[in-house]
């Protein structure tokens, strides 16, 4: 039984999307790890498998491709929102779509669906919110060791976990190097996103991404949102930032209530039919 997907990314964050009203088999983690394999698979940072309907909300699940489970993908809401205006779901400007971590509202700037403004949602620096273990409070610029060296960590919910740590000069190979220890760090009962931020100016910032379930990445949404976050916390930027990443750049806002709002293109790259043989080997994974 062949099988369909899509292709887009955000920034370089490459996503499938996988209708199940469109497909008759179910994805499962084993499945996924298998699809998003970039050696003996098709290669993804993940699968947005949906919308899923009740009456008028739509959902999706957000798939790391290491098959677990995503609350909120930044990336990953536009790139399926794109998808839901390809497919002929969403015809109007504004609506509202249902992640694990909560509801964002998307606006299309541009017609195709290409540019999009998203609401993320309410942001947390509050422990139990995040999570992040010990007493309730909020966590800023803590101390945390990771990979035995101590960095002043700030921690914030965009309805994922992730932790933030300013630096004068960051590199992907220093991200990777605390992102493989931080992220099931003793400190982070959920695991953790990891980015380190470089201020540039009042209005611009720079991150590098370690994330939760897929490792280093080019660009992350929610990544971005959590550092613009942290660095106004701390009183090192406006409320107003673009977001440079390696995959490219994201404004996001901060308003008073400490609402997010995110600004960004998303790319379509093809439409792919999984062999028959592939398939079989998904069913034999259970899928």
């Amino acid at each position: 039984m062949k099988l369909n997907l899509e292709r887009y990314h955000g920034l370089g964050n490459d996503y499938l999307v996988y209708d199940p009203n469109q497909n008759e088999r179910n994805l499962s983690a084993e499945g996924v790890k298998l699809i998003c394999d970039r050696k003996i698979g098709l290669g993804a940072d993940g699968i947005l498998e949906g919308p899923f309907m009740d009456g008028k909300e739509l959902s999706v699940k957000t798939w790391n491709s290491d098959g677990s489970i995503a609350e909120k993908s930044g990336n990953g809401v536009r790139i399926f929102a794109k998808f839901l205006r390809d497919a002929g779901y969403v015809q109007k400007k504004n609506f509202t779509l249902h992640t694990e971590g909560g509801p964002v509202e998307i606006t299309y700037l541009h017609e195709d669906g290409s540019r999009l403004r998203v609401s993320m949602g309410k942001l947390s620096f509050w422990s139990d919110e995040i999570p992040v273990a010990g007493e309730r409070r909020e966590v800023i610029n803590e101390d945390m060791v990771f990979a035995k060296t101590l960095y002043p960590t700030t921690c914030v919910s965009v309805g994922n976990p992730h932790c933030v740590i300013p630096m004068q000069e960051i590199s992907k190979e220093l991200v990777c190097k605390i992102g493989s220890y931080s992220e099931s760090a003793h400190y982070f009962p959920n695991r953790v996103n990891t980015q380190i931020m470089k201020v540039i100016d009042e209005t611009n910032i720079a991150i590098e991404i370690f994330e939760r379930g897929s490792g280093y990445t080019l660009a992350s949404g929610t990544g971005a949102c959590a550092a613009a976050a942290v660095a106004c916390k701390l009183g090192l930027t406006e409320n107003k930032v673009i977001v440079h990443m390696p995959g490219g750049e994201l404004l996001v806002e901060i308003d008073e209530n400490w609402q997010a709002y995110m600004t960004g293109d998303v790319f379509y790259i093809a439409k792919i039919c999984l062999s028959n043989e592939f398939g079989e080997r998904l069913r034999l994974l259970n899928c």
